[in-house]
């Protein structure tokens, strides 16, 4: 049965239909063409092969006789009045004509005989010969009759008719394939064109499955890959609500110890210390400071990740806006001794168009990792560029690398974060990080 429902058994069956629908017609037509007035009396005396088989075979009956071979000349000319006939003696010599309308050789040798047959063969009149007798050493007779007058044969006569009913039929079935295969075509493209159709969730959606043959099993396929899509967003959104349920379960648990903690150390710091102490004090709190920014960041990626941080785009000069943010973090690079190369002056950039926080957001990170894993390079550079094609903000230090360990290294969440912003707010990012320094690009394309 399923073989049956296949595009290859509908197209075999086009084809036998086909082939038998030719022969029908044919068949049909020659016999309506026998039985109707089309082929109205056609009377089978006059038909050329007819003719051409009854003048040997009687001819080969005759004897050498003039009497004889008249008789059999009347008889013909009476079945056939428009016909003339001479006889040809074994000697060559013209020995008896009737209704000759033209002149004959009265005496034929080979050469005359052969030029007679070619310049008669397939000519009007239609000429017969025949030999007399059966020892076919008395002569020979021949009969001629204008074309006209004959009955064509079948095929001769309705031949183009027949050739174009099969003209017709072979014209059917290519149209019949063509609407065939463009079926297939139009069904192939709906295929595609359901398949790049997305439900809320992004995700395609099923199509209506109305054949069972190959092209309806690909369509049962992909419904088969829908569900199981559906089934896997389904199993990752539960995760990531139990994920950012954990998140932030962890950080309420989180906090609260670290806010008892920085009470207590607050009035630490108010009682006598010594400068051991003082050192101790400022470490926990610096602890508990980067602690607190780690889940910030934490918080924040799980927001990220899930659409669910606040944005809200804005036209901004950007050259005052990385002046403001270096002004905010100068101090803290002065504190720890840093070299600030800052080049903002002498390039002239259009707005962007970004959401101020999450800029903001970028920049804090950056600096913020800048001054966590550079120190050793004592330097930090920010300039812009432009070029036909987009404008960069590069962001220099003479750090270690990305790659080198240290104290403060962490798990990359900040960066992680800087990746997901920047990609929000359609721009491009490019990081070269090698043991002589990091170079940082954020480029908008014009």
């Amino acid at each position: 049965m399923k073989f049956f429902r296949s595009l290859l058994a509908k197209y075999m069956l086009i084809i036998i239909t086909a082939l038998f629908l030719f022969q029908f017609i044919i068949f049909l037509t020659a016999t309506l063409l026998f039985n109707t007035g089309m082929a109205k009396e056609r009377n089978e005396n006059f038909m050329p092969t007819v003719i051409e088989d009854k003048w040997h075979e009687q001819a080969s009956n005759l004897e050498n006789d003039q009497k004889k071979i008249n008789d059999f000349f009347a008889r013909w000319k009476e079945q056939y009045p428009d016909s003339s006939m001479f006889w040809i003696n074994e000697k060559g010599t013209l020995q008896l004509q009737l209704d000759l309308e033209e002149n004959v050789p009265s005496n034929w040798t080979a050469t005359t005989t052969a030029r007679f047959i070619k310049e008669r063969y397939d000519s009007d009149p239609f000429t017969v010969i025949a030999f007399v007798g059966k020892e076919e050493k008395e002569g020979f007779v021949v009969f001629e009759i204008p074309r006209d007058k004959l009955n064509k044969e079948f095929y001769e006569e309705y031949g183009d008719l027949l050739l174009g009913i099969g003209v017709i039929i072979l014209i059917l079935f290519i149209a019949i394939s063509f609407l065939f295969f463009r079926s297939i075509q139009k069904r192939l493209i709906y295929v595609q064109e359901a398949m790049e159709i997305r439900d809320t969730d992004h995700l395609p959606v099923q199509i209506d499955v109305k054949k069972q043959d190959e092209i309806g099993q690909l369509e049962l396929t992909f419904n088969k890959m829908v569900d199981e899509l559906k089934k896997s967003k389904r199993r990752e959104q539960e995760e990531e609500q139990l994920r950012r349920k954990l998140i932030a379960n962890l950080s309420h648990d989180l906090r609260t110890p670290l806010t008892k903690l920085q009470a207590n150390l607050s009035i630490l710091q108010n009682e006598d210390q010594t400068e051991v102490g003082r050192q101790i004090i400022q470490v926990m709190e610096d602890s508990i400071q980067s602690v607190d920014g780690l889940m910030d960041n934490l918080i924040s990626y799980t927001l990220l990740t899930a659409s669910k941080y606040k944005y809200s785009p804005e036209k901004v000069d950007m050259i005052r806006f990385l002046r403001t943010s270096l002004a905010s973090w100068y101090p803290l690079f002065e504190q720890e001794q840093f070299e600030v190369d800052i080049q903002l002056d002498s390039v002239k950039i259009g707005e962007w168009y970004v959401d101020p926080l999450w800029m903001e957001r970028i920049l804090d990170n950056l600096f913020q990792n800048v001054l966590r894993h550079a120190k050793s390079g004592r330097y930090i550079g920010v300039r812009i560029d432009t070029t036909s094609t987009y404008e960069v903000i590069v962001m220099t230090d003479h750090g270690k690398g990305m790659k080198h360990d240290s104290d403060e290294k962490g798990a990359g969440i900040g960066l992680s974060i800087v990746d997901v912003m920047i990609r929000g707010l359609d721009l491009e990012w490019e990081l070269a990080s090698t043991e002589n320094g990091t170079t940082i690009q954020i480029k908008k394309h014009i």
